[in-house]
């Protein structure tokens, strides 16, 4: 695996006989937390290290390494696999500086930099970085093979992978699979999952429809297939977890505290001495009442795991549902032979309020929506994966938008 080292802080435990076990709640500046360890102590017993993958090129991210100074599990936490899923790698950013008790956290916050930075699901290949890892074999590209071998190298005992999606999980990833955690087999993560999802829906959520759900994995050589936490599972055995946040009509940061709830519960055994309070640094607002006005986020191309994909702008209650059925009708995902033409349909869009006048569609995510019509004709490229997207528009100019995958992989 390519390395670059950048940077390194040593421990200062083993001098001090500062144990730190149990951090707990702390402040910066010189104060003490609840178990009576100064917060600068604490950070300065561990080790943080960072380093490129991909270096060089146009792909290249960087890995942030944390260790306590008591030996413990490893775990990896994924964010920005899709790069328009934007609370799950802001959430992955703040828990690359998270204190940790015990073990090591190893944290990769934009695996899809060129996705991040451009606000798409994929990079400018069209490739889906989240079905590029099969099961009992080499990942299919370099950028997959990078992030894999970290995973490898640290022997990662819990991952972690951070999305987002348009539709809420009920059952039936069709739908959407937003709110939901799913995990790995074992009576150790099935576990997890569950009380993570009780903890983050009793103390952050206030809508009982956005309550967590848990679901498995889907089996082996079953749709969707090529999933990192499904190869990190059967592989590497490792206790793995999807975490999915719903991403239309909620605000960017719920959505990020709802990431870090998780999280911190699903690593509450690996990471952290104590019972989480996620008031670990970065803290987590415990009060789920006083929550942000939304924040600027990327355009929607898909989210989740394909999931079906309809979304309201802004949150408005008011705007329209757009829908998109393909001809012949199937998922939000399209495979496609190279030169077939599909017809997507958009008159089964409907308004909440008013009529709809404008029909809209973005091919290839650029964020210009310059074709228009109920109906519209797309022809698959060579190869790789496209997404168009369709904006509808009521009287009163208040938009909805939904996406669609075209696969010729």
């Amino acid at each position: 695996m390519q390395r670059e080292k950048l940077s390194r802080r040593t421990v200062l435990a083993a001098a001090t006989g500062c144990a730190v076990a149990g951090t707990g709640v702390a402040t910066v500046g010189g104060a003490l937390d609840d178990d009576g360890i100064d917060a600068e102590t604490a950070e300065d017993a561990l080790s943080r290290d960072s380093f490129s993958i991909r270096a060089g090129t146009d792909q290249e991210t960087t890995v942030y390494v944390t260790t306590a100074p008591i030996d413990g599990p490893t775990a990896v936490v994924v964010g920005g696999i899709h790069g328009n899923e934007v609370a799950g790698y802001e959430a992955a950013r703040e828990i690359a500086d998270w204190r940790i008790d015990a073990g090591t956290c190893v944290t990769i916050p934009e695996a899809n930099a060129i996705a991040v930075e451009q606000g798409t699901r994929s990079g400018d290949d069209w490739t889906d970085l989240n079905r590029q890892f099969p099961e009992g074999e080499p990942p299919r590209t370099a950028l997959a093979e990078a992030i894999w071998d970290v995973i490898v190298e640290y022997d990662a005992d819990v991952v972690v992978d951070l999305h987002e999606s348009t539709g809420i999980y009920a059952g039936d990833p069709v739908d959407g699979v937003g709110q939901a955690i799913f995990h790995s087999g074992g009576s150790n993560a099935v576990e997890t999952a569950r009380a993570s999802a009780e903890y983050a829906t009793e103390n952050y959520v206030d809508d009982p429809g956005l309550a967590f759900e848990t679901g498995p994995f889907s089996g082996p050589n079953t749709e969707p297939s090529g999933l990192l936490v499904h190869k990190a599972a059967r592989d590497l055995d490792a206790d793995a977890y999807l975490v999915e946040t719903l991403s239309s009509g909620v605000d960017l940061e719920t959505r990020i505290r709802w990431h870090l709830a998780i999280t911190e519960g699903l690593l509450d055994d690996a990471l952290f001495e104590d019972e989480p309070d996620n008031g670990h640094d970065p803290d987590v607002d415990e009060d789920a009442e006083e929550k942000d006005e939304a924040s600027e986020e990327a355009p929607d191309d898909g989210n989740g795991a394909d999931d079906a994909n309809d979304d309201s702008d802004d949150g408005d209650e008011d705007a329209p549902i757009a829908e998109i059925r393909p001809e012949p009708e199937t998922g939000a995902e399209l495979t496609l032979e190279p030169g077939q033409t599909v017809t997507l349909d958009a008159t089964c869009s409907r308004p909440r309020a008013g009529d709809l006048v404008d029909f809209e569609w973005d091919v290839g995510g650029t964020g210009e929506f310059d074709e228009a019509g109920e109906t519209f004709d797309v022809t698959a490229g060579d190869n790789g994966r496209e997404t168009v997207t369709l904006r509808v528009a009521d009287d009163a100019g208040r938009t909805g938008t939904a996406s669609i995958t075209l696969s010729t992989d």
